[in-house]
Parts: structure tokens; sequence; C-alpha cells
């Protein structure tokens, strides 16, 4: 399954990925599962970003690494990839794109993911768009001019 979601904020490109960082990172975390970072190393090639999340009866652990990071006059991107997933996720990998757009910066989280089953994916997918969506006022909120 696929998700896409884009987010036009008012600062310039290259700011918008000087801020993404860990302070960054817990602002976008859901109240719902809670997270605890146990590793962020950063939004590099080769980072390890490793989240506990507390389902409150139980915890799973969520490893992603960044397998791609690249930069162009018009795009800063990375992809992280999930190395070690929940248990009701089989696949996932999520692309953030930071598009330059004049003085202005579009926001991409372009996100596939597989569960174990094609019914599990459906009934995920509203799930993880509104994970997502979750996240567009605080990009608008932090990156204001």
């Amino acid at each position: 399954m696929k998700i896409s979601l884009y987010t036009t904020v008012e600062q310039d490109y290259q700011r918008v990925w000087a801020g993404f960082d860990l302070r960054l990172f817990n602002k976008l975390s859901p109240p719902f599962p809670p997270v605890k970072v146990v590793r962020f190393d950063g939004c590099l090639k080769g980072d390890t970003v490793h989240l506990r999340l507390n389902f409150l009866l139980f915890k799973q652990d969520w490893i992603s690494l960044i397998i791609d990071q690249q930069e162009t006059e018009e795009e800063i991107f990375f992809i992280d990839k999930g190395t070690q997933l929940p248990f009701f996720l089989a696949f996932w990998q999520h692309k953030h794109r930071i598009i330059r757009q004049g003085n202005q910066t579009r926001i991409g989280d372009e996100i596939t993911f597989r569960t174990p089953t094609r019914l599990t994916d459906v009934l995920l997918y509203p799930l993880f768009y509104a994970l997502f969506a979750y996240r567009k006022p605080i990009y608008k909120k932090t990156f204001r001019r």
C-alpha cells in the first residue's frame, strides 16, 4: 500500500532540511502509541532510528535504517526502511521529501507498507494515513516565518 501526503510550509528548503532533527521527530510522534526514541543517529545514509512503541500491555521495537539521502538544488530527500518492525508490519519504507518551491518548501511523506495480509493492509491504511496527516499542522507551525 502507498500513502503520499504533502504540506507546503513558509521556509526555504535548506532551513527545513536543517530542522529535520530529533526535536522535530519528537514533535511529529502521535499521542498513541507513546514512542520512546532509543536511538536517533539522524537523517543521513547509514543512520539508524530505533523506536520503542508502547501499546500499554506490550511494547514493540521499530528499527529503521536510512538507506538513501540525496540533495540537489531543487530537492533534498532521505529514505528510511524498516529493518525490525512491529508484528503488524511486514514491510516499511518512507521517503521524506523536502522540495524547493521558491521561498517556500513542500514537504512530502511517501510511504510504502505491507502487513502480513492484504486485508490488514486495507484495515491499517486509514490509521497510517491519519498518523501522517497528523504531521501537517506540526510542519506548518514548526516551519512558519
